[in-house]
């Protein structure tokens, strides 16, 4: 993966026109690094890799290669709703992911704060 982060942020850098030094500058550290990072022999730290991407106005996703384009995965997810006439226990399940490791006990558990709550309000 740091191969394909390195040739984005070489392509970033190129497209804008900065030179290694630059960049290197601009964010704090040094030409040897940054050229590191371009061939894809340093893994980029977190802090640099947020730096690039709002430096350059691109998602993380990009930079990644997740994408192509430099904005991101716009998501489309058919989001579930709950239905407005719902209990309490409907809307524990409908807030965890069924294949999610969450247990039996915790639901009840937050079944029972919800119906306190609802009871004391």
């Amino acid at each position: 993966m740091t191969k394909i982060i390195g040739k984005r942020l070489r392509e970033l850098r190129m497209e804008n026109r900065y030179s290694q030094q630059q960049i290197a500058e601009m964010c704090g550290s040094t030409q040897a690094t940054i050229g590191r990072y371009e061939q894809g022999l340093v893994d980029v730290s977190l802090d640099k890799l947020l730096w690039y991407a709002e430096t350059f106005e691109v998602s993380l996703d990009y930079i990644f290669g997740r994408t192509d384009d430099p904005k991101g995965h716009l998501y489309e997810k058919d989001e579930p709703t709950l239905p407005s006439d719902a209990s309490v226990n409907d809307f524990i399940e409908f807030c965890f992911d069924p294949t999610s490791p969450a247990n039996a006990k915790l639901k009840k558990m937050l079944v029972q704060l919800m119906e306190d709550h609802t009871q004391h309000t």
